[in-house]
């Protein structure tokens, strides 16, 4: 096992209605049994949810992760509340997963994306049949552009490859997802904020070309941006991969001189006019660069497995503390033995991972 995480002894047992209760407890839960080799019995899955238990992009996401190290893995079907997931070596190669609905295939590839870094070769998966740009999921292009190249801070070599777009209700996007495992992971300290050197973005829509949808989404963006005097290169692309389901998404990004990258998306629905995604997700930059963050809302929660697997001291600064970033550090201190600690600094949270005592 590399990174400093070895083999430890002991169930894992995690009530799924504490903390968060969403989907992200489970798929923790499942990445952090896959990488310390202990088996996990987890309960109450979703169970604050409307429709409680396994739904089918939490199911293939823990099936993947199964593959992915050789687990053996009870009531794992659709509406279960109560997994028990056995892991075995993580071997890696090649994988693939299949959703089957307009399921987030960005928070599947959050699930494996830790085990991969401790496999004992590269891994490719191409994750077919989901949403790539779905409510309630970071958008394919945040994790390309935002969370991929801050990972890569701290050593994580992966490249994320989209095959087709996918959006809600049909889905049908595909993706792929290429990582180097990691001998050691390093910390990552960001706690200056520095000054604003870049700020870029992709907007794409699928089928939309003629109503010019991916242009308006980057024009309204463009706009808002350049009120805070904040010139935006935006891509566009007017993007023909998936006949069977129209959409759109944007996402923007701003880089700083200290190494901060901050990310906002929004994706396009019925009824929503394009200006209203571009403005939405200018509006989130803006936010977090008002506030001068050194990891968005969305990226504070998304960090914490990477610092606690880590050595050494992490810190970063976030605006805000969200249920999925408590649950996140409460899954990491209460299996991984990381500790965390929580400062307010100058109306911002300080998140730092404490180096562990020789």
């Amino acid at each position: 096992m590399t990174g400093g995480i070895g083999l430890r002894p002991g169930l894992i047992e995690i009530d799924g209605s504490m903390k968060s209760g969403s989907g992200t407890m489970l798929r923790l839960s499942v990445a952090f049994s896959a990488i310390t080799g202990r088996p996990l019995r987890m309960f109450n899955i979703r169970a604050k949810r409307s429709n409680p238990g396994l739904r089918p992009q939490h199911l293939e996401a823990v099936l993947t992760a199964a593959r992915l190290c050789g687990a053996r893995v009870e009531g794992a079907r659709v509406g279960s509340m109560e997994i028990t997931f056995e892991p075995g070596r993580i071997k890696g190669g090649a994988v693939r997963a299949e959703i089957g609905t307009a399921g987030s295939i960005p928070m599947l590839m959050m699930t494996i994306l830790p085990i991969c870094l401790f496999a004992e070769e590269p891994v490719r998966v191409l994750v077919e049949k989901g949403g790539t740009d779905v409510r309630h999921s970071p958008t394919v292009n945040y994790l390309r552009f935002v969370f991929l190249p801050t990972l890569a801070k701290m050593g994580v070599r992966a490249r994320l490859r989209v095959l087709r777009y996918g959006y809600y209700p049909r889905g049908m996007g595909a993706a792929e997802l290429y990582v180097e495992p990691a001998r050691e992971l390093k910390p990552l300290v960001l706690e200056e904020f520095g000054e604003v050197v870049e700020v870029g973005g992709i907007s794409v829509c699928t089928f939309l070309g003629e109503r010019r949808v991916a242009e308006r989404q980057a024009r309204a963006a463009r706009k808002l941006l350049a009120k805070e005097g904040l010139e935006a290169d935006i891509e566009i692309i007017n993007d023909r991969s998936n006949p069977v389901q129209k959409g759109s998404s944007i996402v923007l990004w701003a880089k700083t001189d200290t190494g901060v990258i901050l990310g906002s998306d929004a994706i396009g629905e019925l009824g929503k006019p394009a200006e209203a995604v571009g403005r939405e997700a200018a509006e989130g930059l803006l936010a977090e660069l008002r506030a001068r963050a050194t990891a968005d809302i969305h990226m504070a929660d998304m960090l914490v497995p990477y610092v606690a697997l880590s050595k050494g001291r992490s810190a970063y600064l976030t605006r805000a503390l969200t249920d999925h970033l408590d649950a996140n550090i409460w899954l990491a201190e209460r299996i991984l033995g990381a500790k965390f600690s929580i400062e307010e600094v100058d109306g911002l949270y300080r998140i730092e991972k404490l180096p562990k005592a020789p």
